[in-house]
C-alpha cells in the first residue's frame, strides 16, 4: 500500500484518467462499427470527420498509437470513397 499523499493521490487520478480513456476508446471504437455499416455515401461522409477527430484525440493522449490511429483513418477514408 502507498506509504505517501502524492502516491495516494496519483492512484486516485490514475483511476479517473483511466475510466475517461476507456469511455472514450469504446465510443470511437462503436463509432468506428457505425461508420463502417454505414451504406449511404452522404451519411459516411457526414460522419467521417468527427469519427476521425476522435481518432486524433485518442493517438494525443496516447490512448491508442498515433501510427494505429493513421491506419484506422485510412482504411475509413478508404471505406467512404468506396461507397
Amino acid at each position: 500500500m502507498a506509504n505517501h499523499k502524492s502516491a495516494l493521490k496519483r492512484i486516485r487520478s490514475n483511476e479517473a484518467k483511466r475510466l475517461v480513456n476507456k469511455y472514450q476508446h469504446k465510443t470511437t471504437r462503436n463509432a468506428i462499427k457505425k461508420l463502417r455499416e454505414l451504406t449511404d455515401k452522404k451519411e459516411a461522409e457526414a460522419l467521417f470527420p468527427s469519427v476521425v477527430s476522435m481518432l486524433d484525440r485518442l493517438a494525443k493522449k496516447n490512448v491508442i498509437h498515433f501510427n494505429k490511429a493513421a491506419n484506422l483513418k485510412s482504411g475509413l477514408a478508404k471505406h467512404v470513397a468506396a461507397l
